[in-house]
């Protein structure tokens, strides 16, 4: 990868005037552990928001689940009144129980008390990409056509300006496109989880947005005797390494490393000046396989 841009070059959403830079920031990391309560220091969390502007990110990424409500205030807090080429991605479909567990919340009325959670918390009038959160652990096949026709009426009462998908396989992206604009597809996928490697193809071919949720692995990092030989190689931190590996992939993914460190942030935005030789990007191919 040939690459001189810090943040990994910029991409325009289909159909929008909505330009990013690929290198975005992922909020979920900001809650306190296992994405409950506040954070430990709200200071040290604030900083990192404030970092990630200075360093140039204008894609961030959050969810009223993540708190839940804590992170979307947080941002709030620190960012508002948001420069005018921030660009904000939240994700509807989801609730969090009292015991911390993740559950669907996908009717009509959850939907629309969720986005109306997020106006209020994030200070907007409008909600730049809502992604339609499917809660279940891997993609499963199944119709979308009510929770879209939710999503469908709030942007045209013009509260929501652009509709995305999460957690969802290749036919039900096909089959939400014959209802409406999709813009991006944010799915489960990095180095050694690569199912979706043809719907990124097919998505970068209509110059549709691909946002790999767990770039690094999850919960449990991404853990490769390859992937720390490369990386020894380069100078570099494994993790460095998997993300440029994804920015090399294909010019429609964007990424969203979440850190609730500023020293980490710095070198995940690192990571899109990184060059990967041939065969570096060869040896990472591989591990997959």
């Amino acid at each position: 990868m040939t690459n001189t841009d810090k943040l990994g070059g910029r991409f325009t959403f289909p159909g929008t005037s909505l330009t990013v830079h690929r290198m975005g920031y992922g909020a979920m990391q900001l809650a306190g552990p296992h994405v409950w309560g506040p954070p430990r220091d709200p200071e040290a969390a604030a900083a990192v928001l404030r970092e990630a502007i200075a360093l140039g990110i204008d894609h961030f990424d959050t969810s009223e689940a993540y708190g839940p409500h804590v992170t979307n205030q947080l941002i709030r807090a620190t960012l508002h009144p948001y420069l005018k080429n921030v660009v904000i991605v939240s994700k509807l479909g989801g609730r969090r129980g009292a015991d911390k567990s993740w559950l669907p919340a996908l009717s009509p009325a959850e939907i629309r008390s969720d986005l109306q959670d997020n106006l209020r918390h994030l200070g907007l009038d409008a909600i730049d990409v809502v992604n339609l959160r499917m809660m279940s652990m891997t993609p499963t096949e199944g119709p979308l056509d009510k929770e879209l026709a939710v999503l469908i009426e709030l942007k045209r009462e013009g509260l929501v300006r652009h509709i995305g998908l999460s957690n969802v396989t290749a036919r039900q992206v096909e089959q939400a496109q014959a209802l409406t604009d999709i813009v991006c597809v944010q799915n489960h996928y990095n180095l050694a989880h690569r199912g979706d490697d043809a719907l990124i193809d097919t998505l970068a071919k209509q110059r549709i947005a691909y946002v790999p949720f767990f770039p690094l692995g999850g919960f449990t990092p991404l853990q490769s005797s390859t992937l720390s030989e490369v990386a020894n190689e380069l100078g570099a931190t494994p993790m460095q390494v998997a993300l440029a590996w994804l920015l090399h992939r294909a010019p429609n993914i964007l990424l969203i490393p979440g850190t609730s460190s500023v020293a980490h942030l710095r070198e995940n935005v690192a990571a899109a000046s990184l060059v990967l030789p041939a065969r570096s990007i060869a040896a990472l191919d591989a591990i997959a396989r």
